[in-house]
Parts: structure tokens; sequence; C-alpha cells
């Protein structure tokens, strides 16, 4: 376990002892993020050859913190695995992740990287797991990760490297790896302070800050209005997890916020005011909690006959109240209350948006090589510090220190994408039960300590995490995050927005494409998507019509184009094959419709019995209709009544009579009459023949549906054009 050895020196060491490479210069303390695009072959695998060696031995250094083989076998609590899980956990990642890249072709143990490869995640406080494993013993595990490290060490140095190392280069795993260790330094450190004082002992490389006096008194500090922008892209020089990327924008309306985050003393008057006994200043998710823990004080707290303790990593130490307090979201949540019943004023936690706001008013920049006014990436100590010990303009721990809850739920920015390698890493998070949280904590490194990361927790949860408050109006609601999984929904969304296959091209564009080539000069003021679903066709006729109404009978379809005409992404899931799928999203201005939005309306109706409201129509598209409907005679018999003399009916339809959709009594062809076929264009000459004549067609367009990864439907839709004449 390298006991004896100082963790934030032993990378150096290793790496001058074992490395050949030439010209390498001795790292800072504990190696940052690195620069992935500004550098040639041979610097990067320095780089990483130490960024990988320093995190791979300061989290061993952690786990020498445990007092005993029986601390990794206890849990820490209920709700997560214990230790021993954590140790071989980061480890495994390495050899799933590369495996998935065929950077390696062969397993290390397959028992172990089966065994610590997944649940890590606290879902819910009241779900308790009592799975049994078969754990090895730390020296198991230890040997383990020896031949992980070897491994990994052995790709820096001779696995063939092209540059940039990026999303879509196999070295992306080995960057990932490296980062996912250091997050679990963090939530390792967390079990450890919450493990029994028996369990736990004194480290030499992990030891607090023993300072402490009186609390500050707290005070609002105005901020300005002002935008925030987060545009992270593929080409950015930092590794960056999926969430980070896209585009996001936005307002930020003036407001006040505290000078310091929440103090143990400022917190205190909380807890003496009965914040806990009495369940009012909480939310109703909150008093659940409440109810199930019982808790009477943060976590952390231990009170003793001669006072207030506070819990540390491994050891409890009277209270410094001028260190913050370290809480869930639904404490935050509840003193916030409590404040503004106290104030009459507005209080409430920051949005993330109202952090970023603060981030750039207060002048930080992504940190260098050491942290000289934050008490973040391992910098100081292994401990919280005094609210006032580290300013940054006009506030106190914008950055570092403990991270700081918001009261915004994480949620994909506009081109969000999941990795191909890593495709739960965040999408289990876009729940709206995951508040993300901001600015990072004494131990937080790596991507952790970059503006753009976005780290989310479930609101229950216990991390090195306070709070700062703010005054201001209230929140403004966010796009949902939602990704929908029913099947035939994200089908359609799909075939609607999605991909092209097969080179086919996509069928609502293609027909609107037809329409305009065949209506000419026509009038374009007025146009009807009947049988819309999800309503691709609807913005594309908004190309050239002046308003354009959608309607189909399902809300279900319906509601996913009114979530892209109100400026929302549309988020689905596609089946994959079995239980796998992948993530997709689409907006109108990935499709260059978004200008068009505000011609567009959605109405739920139904074909066969329309509103008189919808009527003086110039062009009706009725897409795949006339054999889903249940009495389309009905349909067509009436339908001329909506389009104005001169108009174009455009019906388009591959004529798959199902009973399910349309009584047999009712199909208008597609069967033998008096001995001979009578097709369904029969039928529709036959109908319509009273008030239409036939312009153009009939001609055949293809379409493709995505049933899974490698299963499509290739359809044939017949084509006709009509004409309202009488």
């Amino acid at each position: 376990m390298h006991s004896g050895q100082n963790p934030l020196r032993l990378a150096t060491s290793t790496i001058d002892a074992a490395s050949h490479l030439s010209g390498f210069v001795s790292p800072p303390l504990f190696s940052r993020t690195p620069n992935l695009r500004d550098v040639d072959e041979a610097t990067m695998r320095r780089c990483l050859r130490d960024y990988f060696v320093s995190t791979f031995n300061r989290y061993e250094s952690l786990f020498e913190c445990l007092a005993n083989d029986q601390a990794y076998y206890t849990k820490p609590i209920t709700l997560r695995h214990p230790l021993i899980f954590y140790f071989g956990h980061t480890a495994t990642f390495f050899v799933n992740k590369l495996l998935l890249t065929r950077m390696i072709s062969e397993r290390i143990n397959q028992r172990f990287e089966s065994m610590f490869a997944v649940g890590v995640d606290e879902m819910s406080w009241d779900d308790l797991n009592d799975a049994h494993y078969q754990w090895p013993t730390p020296a198991e595990v230890k040997t383990y990760r020896d031949q992980v490290r070897a491994l990994v060490l052995d790709l820096i140095e001779n696995a063939p490297l092209q540059m940039p190392v990026d999303w879509e280069n196999p070295w992306w795993a080995i960057i990932m790896g490296i980062e996912h260790e250091r997050i679990h330094l963090e939530t390792s450190s967390v079990l450890i302070r919450q493990h029994k004082l028996e369990f736990v002992k004194n480290s030499p490389h992990w030891q607090p800050l023993r300072e402490s006096g009186n609390a500050p008194q707290n005070s609002l500090v105005k901020v300005t209005a002002g935008k925030v922008r987060l545009a992270k892209d593929k080409t950015d020089a930092h590794y960056g997890w999926d969430n980070e990327y896209g585009i996001h924008e936005a307002d930020v309306n003036a407001f006040e916020a505290a000078k310091f985050l929440v103090s143990n003393q400022e917190f205190l008057q909380f807890v003496e005011a009965g914040g806990y006994l009495n369940s009012h200043n909480w939310e109703e998710e909150g008093k659940g909690w409440l109810a199930f823990t019982k808790a009477q004080h943060p976590t952390f707290w231990v009170k003793k006959t001669n006072g207030w303790y506070l819990r540390l990593m491994t050891e409890e130490v009277p209270m410094p109240w001028d260190w913050p307090a370290e809480v869930n979201y639904h404490e935050a949540k509840a003193f916030c209350n409590w404040k503004k019943s106290e104030t009459d004023m507005n209080v409430r936690l920051p949005t993330e948006d109202e952090w970023y706001r603060l981030y750039d008013v207060s002048g930080q920049q992504v940190l260098g090589d050491t942290a000289a006014n934050a008490n973040i990436h391992l910098d100081h100590f292994a401990s919280s510090c005094p609210v006032n010990k580290f300013s940054q303009g006009d506030f106190y721990d914008v950055v570092g220190n403990v991270w700081q809850w918001t009261e915004t739920p994480i949620y994909p920015f506009k081109g969000f994408e999941v990795h191909p390698i890593y495709d739960d890493f965040t999408t289990p998070t876009f729940d709206e039960r995951h508040n993300l949280i901001k600015g990072g904590s004494w131990i937080s490194c790596g991507n952790e300590t970059q503006r753009s990361s976005r780290y989310a927790f479930r609101r229950h949860f216990f991390q090195h995490a306070g709070f700062r408050y703010v005054v201001s109006g209230d929140v403004k609601p966010l796009p949902s995050s939602h990704y929908e999984t029913d099947k035939l929904l994200s089908e359609y969304a799909e075939f609607h927005y999605g991909d092209e296959y097969f080179g086919v091209a996509n069928f609502s564009k293609a027909l609107v494409d037809l329409a305009v080539q065949e209506l000419g000069n026509r009038p374009t003021s007025k146009a009807l998507d009947l049988g819309c679903a999800s309503g691709r066709a609807t913005f594309e006729l908004a190309r050239h019509f002046n308003h354009v109404t959608g309607i189909d009978f399902s809300a279900r379809f319906i509601g996913q184009g009114v979530q892209l005409a109100n400026s929302e992404t549309l988020r689905y899931t596609l089946t994959d094959e079995g239980e796998l799928v992948s993530y997709k999203s689409r907006s109108l201005s990935d499709l260059g419709l978004s200008e068009f939005k505000q011609k567009v309306e959605f109405s739920q109706g139904d074909a066969c019995n329309l509103k008189p409201q919808f009527t003086g129509y110039d062009f009706i598209l009725a897409a795949n209709l006339i054999d889903r409907l249940y009495s389309p005679a009905k349909f067509l018999g009436s339908i001329h009544e909506r389009l104005n003399i001169g108009g174009v009916l455009m019906l388009t339809s591959p004529y798959t009579w199902l009973t399910e959709h349309t009584p047999r009594e009712e199909w208008i062809g597609g069967f033998k009459k008096d001995g001979e076929s009578f097709t369904t264009l029969d039928g529709l000459q036959a109908h319509l023949k009273a008030h239409f004549r036939l312009i153009k067609g009939p001609y055949e367009v293809p379409f493709v549906i995505r049933e899974t990864k490698r299963k499509f439907q290739h359809t044939l839709s017949e084509v006709t054009f009509w004409e309202r004449v009488v």
C-alpha cells in the first residue's frame, strides 16, 4: 500500500526512476488535468504517464486511512458498497473501457472486472440493497491494481498514438479512467468520513487544517445582471464528461449573494431555532428524508457532553465554527426557507447560471499549477478551512473549500450526446432528482476543478458540500431533461427528426419538397398537415407557407412537435439490441427550422371529424394516414370542405390495410370487386371525383423506419396530388 511514502511526491519519484522518456520535467504537487491539444506526441506520453501515476498513487494512499481489513468490508452507510468495492472499482474501469476501445483485447481478471464494475450510485435513501458479495482480500485487490498499473503504463509508453487525443480517439479511455479515479478519490473520502472511528486512522498524508476562529458575519453583495455562456466542443483542449459539451447561453438578472459560504456558526442558528424539529421549512421530498432519518443536526456534527464536535475524515475535532456547514440539499434548502421567513427576503440557493455569474464576476480562471487563492486540488489541506480564508473578488470560496448546492437539477445542453464507451455516466441523472453542485471542494481535482464541469447528486446525498444563499426572484423553469423511452414514440422521433439510413432521404422533408415543386405559383397562405404525428412535415411546410396547422389524433405524438416549437430539445432513446439503447437529441435549430416555428400550431383532432375552424387551406398533406383511419370514406367525402377551390390535397400511403385500424367493410381498396382487383387508387378516384381531379401521380416515395440497430422497415408510399375543382 506504499505506506510511509509521501503520495504528494510519490508520482515524481516513480516516474523519474522508471521513465526512459527524455526531457521529463518534475510535475507540481498534484498534476492538473492535462492539455490534450497543444503538445506533441512525446510530451503527451510524458504528461499522461505523470497524470496516471500521480492519480493511481494518490488514490491508493487514501485507503491507508483504513485502520484494519474489517474496514474494507463493513459498509460506512447502508446504501453503498463497502470500501473494498471502491478500492477495486477504479482499476477495473480502466480495463473495461480499454476493451471497448480495443486498445486491449484480453481481460486481466474476469471475476474482478465483473464484481467491481457497477453499483456505485446511491439512488434512494429508503432503497436498501442487501446483496451479498464474496469480496477478495485487500492484498488481492492491491495485486490486481498493480497489474492494471503495469498494463496502462505499457499502453502509454508503447501503444500507437495519433494526435490529438480527443473524444473520438481510443486514448480517450485512458484520460477517462484517470478522471474517473479522481472522482472516486473524492467520493471514497466521503465514505471514509462516514465510517465509524474504529475503522479509520490518522495518516500523515491526509492532514486536516488545524486552524479555526470566530466566524465572520455574513452579508449580501450585489451582482449585476449579465450573460453566461458555455460552449465546450470536441476540439476543447481539456477532457470533459458528456454533460459539459454543447451550447448553453442565458441572461441572468441582477441578484444578491452571500459574501461567504454558510458557516457552521451561521447554520447553528437554524439548528437552535428547531430547524430539524419543525418540518414546515422543509420541501416535501426533504420532509420524507427528515422523517426517515430522524436527523436533528448535520450528519458530520457530533454532540458531546462538552459541546459540538465535527467529524473529519479520520477524527473528531472541536467544532470549527468558522468552517463551512456541510449538508445535503434538503438541509440547505430548509435553511434558506427558514431564513426567508426570518428576514422577509426571497432567500434561496443559487441556480447553476447564477453560480457561473458569480464565477465570472469574481475573476476566477481555470486553475494553474497552484491554487493560491482557493482550497482546492489538495493544494492546501485534507479538510475544509475557514470561510474567510480565501478571497476571490468580492466573495470568498466561489471555488473550493466545499461544493455548493444549487437549485438546478442537471439537464443536457443543446447538442448533448453520450460517449459511446460510457453511455450511462450522465443520462441516469436526467430525472430531475439530481441537483448540480458547483465550485469543487478541498479534494476536488482534475476535471472537477474546471469552470465547465457539471456534477450532480441526489438531493439526499452527502458530499463535501455546503452552500451559499442568494436573494433573488423565482427560479426560471428549465428545459425538460426527460428522455422518451416509449419505443413507438422514440421510433417516430427518429423517423421524423433523426438520421437518414441507407441513403433514403427523410420522408417528411422529401414529401414537402415534392409538394413545393408541384404547387408552383399556387397560393401559400395556409397549409394543413393532417395526421402530422411528431410534426416534422408541419415545420417543413412552414418554410413555404405563412401558417401551418398540424393535427393528429394522438396527443403523445403532437407533444413532440409542441416541445420543439417551444424551443426545447427532443430527447429519446433508441433500442440497439436487447436492453441496450442509444441516446439521441434533436432541436429545430439542428435542422434549420427554428426560424419557422412561429408559423406553426399543433392541435389534437380526428381527421374524420375535424372541428369547423380548420378550413380555408391552400394545401393539405395527409401522409400515411388513409389506411389508419376508422372511416377513410368519411374523410375523403368531407375533406374538400377544408380546402379552397384550386387548393391541392396530397395523399401518401403504403396502403397497408389492417382490421386493427380500419374495419374490413371500411376499406376503400385492396380487395376484389366484381371479380377484379380493386386497388386503393381506384377507391381514391371513386371517392374524390366529385370534387377533385388527379393532377400528379401516382408514384412512389421510399421511407425507412429504424426498429433496432440492425433491423429496419423499408417501405414505399404511393403519392398522388389532387386539385379541388368544385
